[in-house]
C-alpha cells in the first residue's frame, strides 16, 4: 500500500469509531471533515471546539434534535477529504457535512456532498468558485468568502496612500484569492506577487527578495504553521523595522500569536471579527470559550460557534423532519440567530454580506497578544462573485 493510499485508510480508520448505528429519526447527524493532524491541525481543532461548544450550550441538541458528530481527519488532502465525505454521505447518511478548512480540500468535498443535494455549511473555506458561477442551493457559508478580507486590507492601504506592495501567499486557491481580493481594492502599485509552497517552513529567500524589492508594505496570508514561522522570520530578518506587514485575520490570530509572542505586535489586520467585538453574544461566547478550553476563541472558533447557531434556528423550525432535504436547506437560508459578529444575513450566493474593519495586534491586560479593534473599513460588505450566481 503506498502511502496516499494509507493516508486515507488511516483517516477512515479515525472517523469510524465515532460512527454508530443508524440513528433515530429525531436525530441530526453532521459530518465534520477538518484538518486536525500535522502542522495546520490547529485550524480543526478550533472550528470544532467552536461547534461543540454551542451545541454543549445547547443541552447537547441543535433545534431540539440530538446531535451526533461524525468525525473525521482530512489530514489538509482533496482525497482524502472526498473519501471521509462519501463515506459519510453513504454509510453514516449525515444530513449536513461541515467544517473544511482549506479551499482546496472544500472543492474536491463539495461535489459529491453537493451532486448528493445534501447540505454544506461550511464555517471557515469560502472559496470564489462556490461564490459565483458554481453556486448551489445546497452550499452555505456562515464565515467569509475568502477574497473580502483582503479586500478590505487593499481599500484601507489605498485610503493611506501607501503606493507599492509586495505580495505573499501559499500556492492553492485560498492563497490566490486572497491576492486577487486584496489587488481588486488595492490602487497603488503591486511590485511582486509570490505564491509559496503549501505548509513550506522557511521563507528566507522570499524575505530576501522583499528586501531588494523595497516595497512600502508587505501584505501576507498564511494560516495556522505556516503563519508563525513566516511571522518569526519577518522579525528575526529585521525587516520588521523596515517595511510595515499587513494581512488578513486569519495570520493574525489565536491559532498565531501565541506562538508568536512579541514579533507580531503592532501589526495590522483586517477581518470581520475579533475577540474583542463588542456586542453582548460575543461578549457571553469569548468568555464560555476560555472557560471550557482555556484559551482565546480564533475567528475559526467563532465561525465554527456561528455554525452551530444557525443549525440549532434552522432545525427547530422543521417539526423534526431532519430527512426532509429540502425543507432543511430552506430553513438554513431562512434561519435567523444571534450572531457574534452582530448583524448577519446571507447574500444570493448563500455567502454573508458583513461589515469588515481594521484591528491591530496589542497586549491585553494579561500580557496576551490580541486583536484591538481600530476602524471600520467596509460596511455591508458582499462577495464580488455573487452576481455570476444563478441558482438551479
Amino acid at each position: 500500500m503506498n502511502k496516499r493510499a494509507m493516508g486515507v485508510a488511516l483517516a477512515l480508520a479515525l472517523a469510524a469509531p465515532l460512527a454508530a448505528a443508524p440513528a433515530a429519526a429525531d436525530t441530526l447527524k453532521i459530518g465534520f471533515i477538518s484538518t486536525f493532524s500535522g502542522p495546520q491541525g490547529v485550524l480543526g481543532r478550533e472550528l470544532l471546539d467552536g461547534f461543540q461548544l454551542a451545541v454543549k450550550q445547547a443541552g447537547g441538541k441543535l433545534g431540539g434534535a440530538e446531535v451526533e458528530i461524525v468525525q473525521g481527519d482530512d489530514q489538509a488532502k482533496p482525497d482524502v477529504g472526498v473519501q471521509l465525505a462519501e463515506r459519510m454521505l453513504e454509510r453514516d447518511k449525515v444530513h449536513v457535512v461541515t467544517g473544511i478548512n482549506f479551499s482546496n480540500v472544500l472543492l474536491a468535498v463539495a461535489k459529491p456532498v453537493l451532486e448528493n443535494k445534501t447540505v454544506y455549511l461550511s464555517i471557515n473555506a469560502g472559496p470564489s468558485q462556490l461564490a459565483g458561477a458554481g453556486c448551489s442551493p445546497y452550499y452555505f457559508n456562515v464565515a467569509f468568502q475568502n477574497d473580502n478580507v483582503p479586500e478590505a486590507m487593499g481599500a484601507y492601504l489605498t485610503q493611506k496612500g501607501v503606493g507599492t506592495a509586495y505580495l505573499l501567499a501559499p500556492n492553492y486557491p485560498a492563497g490566490k484569492d486572497m491576492l486577487a481580493g486584496f489587488k481588486r481594492f488595492y490602487k497603488g502599485k503591486v511590485v511582486g506577487e509570490v505564491y509559496t509552497q503549501f505548509n513550506q517552513p522557511d521563507y528566507a529567500a522570499e524575505l530576501a527578495a522583499i528586501r531588494q524589492a523595497r516595497p512600502e508594505a508587505v501584505f501576507f496570508f498564511y494560516p495556522g504553521g505556516m503563519g508563525i514561522n513566516f511571522l518569526k522570520q519577518y522579525a528575526q530578518s529585521g525587516l520588521k523595522g523596515e517595511v510595515a506587514l499587513y494581512g488578513p485575520s486569519f495570520s493574525l490570530d489565536q491559532t498565531v500569536l501565541p506562538a508568536v509572542g512579541d514579533a507580531a505586535l503592532g501589526t495590522l489586520s483586517t477581518a470581520f471579527w475579533s475577540e474583542g467585538t463588542e456586542n453582548a453574544a460575543n461578549t457571553a461566547f469569548v468568555a464560555a470559550f476560555e472557560a471550557a478550553y482555556g484559551r482565546i476563541p480564533s475567528p475559526a472558533a467563532a465561525t465554527g460557534y456561528d455554525g452551530a447557531r444557525l443549525l440549532d434556528a434552522a432545525v427547530k423550525t422543521l417539526g423534526g423532519k431532519l430527512s426532509d432535504r429540502e425543507a432543511l436547506r430552506k430553513a438554513i437560508g431562512g434561519a435567523r440567530f444571534e450572531s457574534v459578529r452582530g448583524a448577519f444575513r446571507f447574500n444570493a450566493n448563500h455567502y454573508p454580506i458583513q461589515d469588515y474593519a481594521l484591528y491591530q495586534v496589542v497586549k491585553d491586560g494579561k500580557g496576551r497578544a490580541v486583536n484591538a479593534y481600530v476602524a471600520p473599513v467596509l460596511k455591508e460588505h458582499q462577495d464580488a462573485y455573487v452576481g455570476e450566481c444563478r441558482m438551479k
